[in-house]
């Protein structure tokens, strides 16, 4: 019994040694010191708010319908009230129209129904007198198969480009399981069946597979001279447009050029985890700090620590478990089909903070320093924030976008609470449900159109929203309590305040499993903020350690809140639906 009662006694030590062990770990964790470290990229792009446009449903200069280049130059005085820095524009080259322009059939042209190169170059030198920088989209593990080089590609004889996509070398023979599904036979003379990245009409440019099978003689290593030789022109597509103006480039699947054994799925198409992939992409980024030094590049990876590996400046991080938590995770509302579950930022609060910020973490603490993380509020391919949410709820989730460290991206019509449009509206260009409903004209006035275009209804590229009272630029400029002034002003706050800038420190002081509220601080040296979001609608109280001395609070943005602070520990009660982003002083 006394041995009994002495393994208790250790026992209970132990654990108690553990638990303050534990305890400790998680106070320095929580520590707020205000050290950074500023990423290496461009002065312009450190702390900068960027812009996404969809070129063919942002503003039609021309009365076709469709929206161009020329429209994007009129409205630049927009963009720059809205306090970005930049513009990313998606695909504008000539292209068949497949997939609404990322399948490219000339990477050196602007699409006529966008205009000329000339109206490339003029929106670039438009948007640098105004103080904007502007990137294009770099489509660059596929093509057309409407491209030149794909259909010399495909062609019997053999020439400059019968490599420089994937193709087997037997069409009866299919390639092993593993690649089920990624593979298009019957196309062209050439005996073979050619991969695809994404859609059929998409064959994939051949950057090599990092361990080729010696069974399957078609697969060449990254260093043959023909893969070589496609890499170099893929480098010359760059130079041209930052020689014609643009400022960097967003970089569409970037982790999906080199090939592996061992890929399964639709990592294809993202991730193949494969350093062949990564060392063209460090090839790219040597060129540009070259001959672009001022460049930034951000990519479409979702996995921070390969992207911002010396890559890329930044990394959208997007395409992992736990985004669709934050916003979109019901199937009603992410309208994939597949997805049940609750975002956190809905109204109902029974989402889980906890299983995105897990996920974050992993990624954001071994990259500080090393690029940005962006959180994009809203893009082409998923459905609108505003699908079935109010101003303020748009507003507490545009709060928190603005708030987190990393680079936001803004997409066109969201600062005005655009909404998705019905399941049923006209799916085009390969835009499929959710994305055609999310893809719709720009929304400048309550006019003919809604402001986007001159010409008939049934000839816009899509309709635009029939609602009585959709939200327009023009109503809501007025109005000084509108979504968009309201976006303008957290815009405002993350350039003035240096705890929000991008690169601040980053500590979550509240985020606990399906609970509300979230807290978090950024700071910046002496310069504290915290931000409280509860968009439940339910009230919520936090408490959490916060080891700082502070003589008053400042309130930046949202409501004023009672922190109220004993020792080391504040606790703080947060109504339904409210958000704050309190400056310590």
């Amino acid at each position: 019994m006394k041995n009994n009662g002495l393994i208790i006694v250790v026992f209970i030590f132990l654990a108690l040694l553990s638990f303050q062990r534990a305890e400790s770990q998680t106070q320095e964790a929580n520590k707020i010191t205000g050290n950074y470290t500023i990423p290496d990229c461009p002065d312009w792009a450190k702390n900068a708010v960027f812009y996404q446009i969809y070129p063919q449903t942002f503003y039609d200069s021309d009365g076709d319908g469709i929206g161009d280049l020329q429209g994007i130059t009129q409205k630049l005085d927009y963009i720059k009230s809205l306090g970005v820095d930049a513009i990313w524009l998606n695909p504008f080259f000539e292209s068949p129209f497949c997939d609404a322009g990322y399948d490219i059939s000339d990477y050196y042209k602007v699409a006529p129904r966008y205009g000329t190169n000339d109206d490339a170059k003029t929106l670039f030198a438009e948007a640098h007198k105004r103080g904007l920088h502007v990137l294009f989209d770099f489509v660059a593990s596929y093509t057309s198969m409407e491209h030149p080089w794909f259909k010399a590609s495909a062609q019997q004889q053999k020439n400059r480009y019968t490599n420089w996509y994937i193709w087997t070398d037997n069409i009866w023979t299919n390639p092993p399981r593993r690649y089920l599904d990624s593979f298009v036979k019957g196309y062209g003379t050439r005996n073979g069946q050619y991969m695809r990245n994404f859609y059929y009409c998409e064959p994939a440019l051949n950057y090599g597979f990092a361990l080729p099978d010696t069974a399957c003689k078609w697969q060449l290593p990254t260093n043959h001279p023909d893969v070589m030789s496609m890499r170099e022109e893929m480098k010359n597509v760059v130079r041209f447009w930052m020689a014609l103006g643009a400022d960097g480039f967003r970089a569409d699947m970037a982790g999906a050029l080199a090939k592996t054994a061992n890929i399964q799925g639709n990592q294809q198409f993202f991730n193949t985890h494969e350093d062949a992939t990564k060392k063209f992409w460090k090839e790219v980024r040597a060129m540009l700090k070259n001959e672009y030094p001022n460049a930034f590049t951000v990519s479409e990876w979702s996995y921070p620590l390969d992207a911002l590996d010396g890559c890329f400046n930044a990394d959208f991080f997007h395409w992992f478990d736990g985004y669709n938590d934050l916003f979109q995770k019901e199937g009603w509302r992410i309208l994939n089909g597949v997805s049940e579950g609750h975002s956190y930022f809905d109204v109902e609060g029974k989402g889980d903070i906890k299983h995105f910020l897990d996920n974050f973490m992993v990624q954001y603490n071994p990259t500080k320093g090393k690029g940005y993380i962006s959180l994009p509020l809203g893009n082409h391919d998923n459905a609108r924030l505003g699908n079935n949410r109010s101003d303020d709820d748009l507003e507490m989730i545009y709060a928190f976008g603005l708030t987190m460290p990393g680079v936001p991206f803004i997409y066109y019509g969201n600062e005005i609470g655009m909404k998705q449009m019905l399941s049923d509206w006209p799916q085009v260009e390969g835009a499929y449900r959710p994305r055609n409903g999310a893809r719709t004209p720009m929304q400048w006035t309550s006019g003919k159109n809604l402001g986007f275009s001159t010409a008939a209804s049934e000839k816009l590229y899509l309709p635009v929203d029939s609602a009585k009272n959709a939200p327009n630029v023009a109503d809501e400029e007025k109005n000084p309590n509108s979504l968009l002034n309201k976006t303008r002003k957290l815009i405002a706050l993350k350039h003035t305040e240096p705890a929000l800038a991008n690169y601040a420190e980053f500590i979550p002081l509240f985020a606990q499993s399906k609970t509300y509220p979230f807290v978090y601080a950024r700071a910046n040296k002496k310069d504290v903020v915290l931000v409280i979001l509860n968009p439940s609608g339910k009230e919520a109280t936090a408490r959490f350690d916060l080891p700082l001395k502070y003589a008053k609070t400042s309130v930046l943005a949202g409501k004023a809140l009672k922190l109220q602070k004993k020792d080391n520990t504040v606790t703080v009660t947060v109504p339904g639906q409210t958000y704050s982003i309190v400056k310590l002083l």
